[in-house]
């Protein structure tokens, strides 16, 4: 089924994502956590946040992305969305997740509007992630910040929303098979 998203105008696109962000989300599309945790990884999950920003090109919506230092301890190397924990200055995860997105990619929270939020989720590494969705609009200057971010990319929604390049995988972590999904 095609979806209407990408037929609408910008404020219309805004309206259907904040109506779609505010239902509950499909079972098929709930996440895969299951609790399980790294060997020495216990205690109460730590509260975090990424930000999902949404750029309104003019080709279409982008979703922003980054690869992650291979010098950090948690997740090297991982593409992931801006991010990180939620400190105790931060009022609720939307705050912590333009907070991140600033300090990791540069990306000014005035040009960004906060539509809503996915499901949190736990990590294998003990936090708990709030997935805050935002719409981003251009001109958006980038300026990772090389500590935290090896590489800032794009890639277009309507390509992540296609179900042939969603790829589910798995891998054994001593007897426990994690599964995750990976697109292409």
């Amino acid at each position: 089924m095609p979806i209407p998203l990408f037929e609408l105008e910008p404020v219309a696109q805004q309206a259907w994502l904040r109506e779609r962000l505010a239902r509950p989300a499909p079972r098929e599309a709930r996440n895969l956590s299951d609790g399980f945790r790294l060997p020495g990884r216990h205690g109460a999950p730590t509260p975090a946040a990424v930000l999902v920003p949404l750029i309104n090109r003019d080709d279409g919506l982008t979703v922003l992305f980054t690869e992650r230092s291979r010098d950090l301890p948690d997740h090297p190397g991982q593409i992931s969305f801006p991010g990180g924990r939620v400190e105790p200055g931060d009022a609720d995860a939307g705050i912590a997740a333009l907070r991140e997105a600033e300090e990791e990619v540069g990306l000014s929270r005035e040009r960004v509007t906060l539509l809503g939020r996915l499901e949190p989720y736990e990590t294998v590494t003990g936090y708990r992630v709030t997935p805050v969705v935002g719409w981003v609009e251009p001109p958006v200057e980038i300026k990772a910040d090389p500590v935290e971010v090896a590489e800032v990319f794009e890639v277009p929604l309507a390509f992540l929303l296609e179900p042939a390049n969603l790829q589910r995988h798995f891998r054994m972590i001593g007897d426990t098979r994690r599964d995750y999904y990976a697109i292409p």
